[in-house]
């Protein structure tokens, strides 16, 4: 077997783009006379040790067209958790395989797997070039300006939450508090700040995990806009915690990394209901926050098909140990270029919003977030309509 075969693994969780991503890097490589074959890992980092891997020559040039506007990962995913020596034996795995270039496409925990696979291949004496693609709906990824994923995620949080807004203003009668994912950064649920966009009204209030959660100051919060407004728009992070790290909702379950959060919003709608005596309902989208397709960004789209471009191209310049990341030159007009960022700068380290995003009080987003995030959006967002 040839050692000319090109790798794609997809890891963490999905995003309504990571399919782009992989269409960008399927048909870059099948554009190239040195690759002999590009395959795609099935099931994530577990499809290299089984051998379940995909052929895309097989693949007809319909179905690959699709990529890009379908949901999910089209090879699948997973969070297998990974011991030190797994990566020695991912390493000679890829040799038996022959295949020469390895692509990662994920978040945080992935681009470690993709510097750690990178190492073994180094310590092992194979010869894999490794390089990682961005992909996260959080934007939690280190250097990068912003993640393919997160922009269709937002786009989806402004323009629902914008809706929601319409229905909480159209009839004032009680607070609604809506919970966006988000493990430790707030990218996701300061989106939520975009919802005025549509033209009618945004969210009253806006929680973070960058910022300790006080439950007397949300209560003061949540009694002024009863007060004022007879009703009210909240956003809450799911990763919302106290002062010293105790989150607001017990998680669930926790394993690795992975924690499975408990219910912030129900939470908040029955503090604000047994404390301050009136009507409150939760909503929590959760995953359809990353999978709507029907929200997808233009902008999104076209940068993850890039970034898998990208990549590929540097895999076969031997630009190894890298991640494509997204340099921004100009919001306004809005202009980015690609960049190869060293993978050690990337493993493991977490972004979170700047406190220049965050205003004073902790309970909302400010305007400089707005011009930032805006661009990423694509087409303008619905416009609503009201008279009341």
């Amino acid at each position: 077997m040839g050692a000319d075969g090109l790798l794609i693994m997809h890891g963490g969780g999905p995003t309504a783009v990571i399919n782009a991503s992989l269409y960008g890097a399927v048909t870059e490589a099948l554009e190239s006379p040195r690759v002999g074959r590009v395959l795609g890992a099935v099931g994530g980092v577990g499809g290299i040790t089984d051998g379940n891997l995909l052929d895309f020559s097989g693949v007809s040039a319909s179905r690959l067209e699709m990529l890009p506007s379908s949901p999910s990962s089209a090879i699948g995913s997973s969070r297998k958790p990974l011991e030190d020596d797994d990566y020695a034996r991912i390493a000679r795995a890829l040799r038996g395989q022959g295949i020469r270039w390895l692509l990662c496409t994920g978040g945080n925990g992935t681009q470690d797997t993709c510097g750690k696979i990178w190492r073994a291949c180094q310590a092992e004496g194979v010869g894999v070039d490794v390089v990682g693609i961005p992909k996260t709906m959080d934007n939690d990824i280190a250097v990068t300006d912003h993640a393919p994923g997160f922009a269709s995620a937002a786009r989806f949080v402004a323009a629902s939450v914008g809706a929601l807004c319409c229905d909480v203003h159209g009839l004032p009668a009680h607070i609604s508090v809506i919970e966006t994912l988000g493990r430790n950064a707030g990218w996701v649920a300061a989106a939520s700040l975009l919802a005025d966009e549509c033209g009618a009204c945004g969210p009253d209030l806006i929680y973070l995990p960058e910022r300790d959660f006080d439950e007397q100051s949300f209560l003061d919060d949540a009694a002024r806009l009863v007060d004022e407004k007879r009703s009210g728009a909240i956003v809450v992070s799911e990763g919302l915690h106290k002062a010293g790290g105790e989150p607001v909702a017990e998680p669930l379950l926790r394993t690795g990394r992975a924690t499975y959060f408990g219910d912030v919003s129900a939470h908040l709608a029955r503090l604000i209901i047994s404390e301050l005596g009136c009507r409150a309902r939760s909503e929590k989208p959760g995953l359809l926050m990353r999978s709507s397709i029907a929200w997808q960004s233009s902008v999104d789209r076209d940068e993850a098909i890039a970034c898998g471009r990208e990549a590929v191209r540097a895999a076969l310049e031997g630009d190894s140990g890298t991640m494509v990341g997204i340099e921004r030159i100009s919001s306004d007009p809005y202009e980015t270029r690609l960049a190869r960022i060293p993978i050690e700068r990337v493993m493991l380290e977490e972004r979170t919003l700047p406190e220049e995003f965050i205003n004073a009080r902790g309970n909302g987003v400010t305007e400089a977030y707005r011009a930032w995030l805006k661009p990423l959006l694509g087409s303008p967002l619905p416009r609503y309509v009201t008279f009341c």
